[in-house]
């Protein structure tokens, strides 16, 4: 059964089993990186593990990169809030896009309540807030009833264009967090499903989360592709609202709960779901640090029979975090 307060925090998988972890490499050999170093932190993890990271070429370092099933699309969860964010910030992108989206007010009402929404508390809170602590609530606290708000504003068929023209073929995003939901618990108007019959008794979860209807995926390589490109303001026009974009992901809580290494400036959203018979954990983002940025993706998608999987989740983290330490560190040499 879908539990009500399951965190959706970034979506698709494809085929998942027990497998080896092939990686790939490349590194200048003065940074001090093995491919087994990295290897061994993923290869005892159940299920599909993708990793990309990559540091570019800088006029004193070669290009690091470090990947492993980049390109296949994975159940990425609420990862794909960046995009969101990303959008609704191209939309109100001019010098003054603070003031912007402080005054802009979004309904808070039962049309966009949603479950897992720690911030907005549904069904206790309702009235007007702005879009700008929507987006913040979206990102901080991956809050669904934020992004459901902000994706009536700004528009889910804005959000897929976006993605196209940003050439991400692997990237899926639902209509709706509401509609992602009602569609796995297998409600026929799963589009239109309203906030008393979400919580009817007796719904089961039917669809699985990997699917081609109402989704949540992305691949590694499309992840570190964005990143690498909307984190120096390639999809915007100020240099106001790059700045407004690296603020609200400063604040995501990927960062905290990985956690990132100590010393940088980090980027970043993650997500997750947990159901019975399947399990996803994704951190994707990028981070600066001695005038070097990396970004990466990495991603597991697993089957396990129990709603919950805390030692495989505990584990994929510590091997996310040992990662990215163990190129910060080398990188910093």
């Amino acid at each position: 059964m879908l539990h009500p307060r399951r965190r959706f925090l970034t979506g698709v998988a494809a085929a998942i089993g027990n497998m080896s972890l092939p990686l790939q490499l490349r590194v200048g050999q003065k940074d001090g990186i093995s491919p087994e170093a990295i290897l061994k932190f993923f290869q005892s993890l159940p299920g599909d593990v993708a990793v990309k990271i990559h540091a570019p070429a800088t006029d004193a370092k070669p290009e690091c990169l470090v990947e492993s099933n980049s390109s296949q699309v994975m159940f990425v969860g609420n990862a794909i809030k960046t995009l969101i964010l990303c959008e609704a910030l191209r939309q109100a992108d001019s010098p003054d896009v603070v003031q912007t989206i402080a005054w802009q007010q979004l309904s808070l009402e039962a049309s966009v309540w949603m479950i897992d929404s720690a911030t907005f508390n549904p069904p206790k809170l309702s009235g007007e807030v702005s879009e700008r602590t929507a987006l913040e609530a979206m990102i901080m606290h991956s809050d669904n009833t934020a992004t459901d708000m902000c994706l009536r504003l700004v528009g889910t068929d804005k959000v897929r264009g976006f993605i196209a023209s940003a050439g991400l073929n692997s990237t899926l995003i639902p209509d709706s967090m509401r509609g992602f939901v009602a569609y796995l618990l297998g409600a026929r108007d799963y589009l239109t499903l309203s906030w008393e019959k979400l919580h009817a008794p007796g719904l089961m979860m039917v669809n699985p989360p990997l699917n081609t209807v109402q989704t949540l995926a992305s691949s590694a390589d499309d992840l570190v592709s964005y990143y690498s490109r909307a984190l120096h303001g390639n999809f915007f026009q100020n240099k106001e609202t790059l700045n407004e974009f690296r603020r609200i992901l400063a604040v995501g809580a990927a960062i905290y709960l990985v956690p990132l290494p100590l010393g940088v400036s980090a980027f970043a959203k993650g997500g997750s779901i947990d159901v019975s018979g399947f399990h996803a954990v994704c951190v994707s983002g990028g981070m600066f640090f001695n005038e070097r940025w990396v970004y990466f993706c990495l991603t597991i998608n697993w089957y396990a029979s129990t709603d919950t999987d805390v030692d495989t989740v505990n584990a994929f983290l510590a091997a996310t975090s040992r990662s990215l330490s163990l190129v910060k560190d080398a990188l910093s040499a």
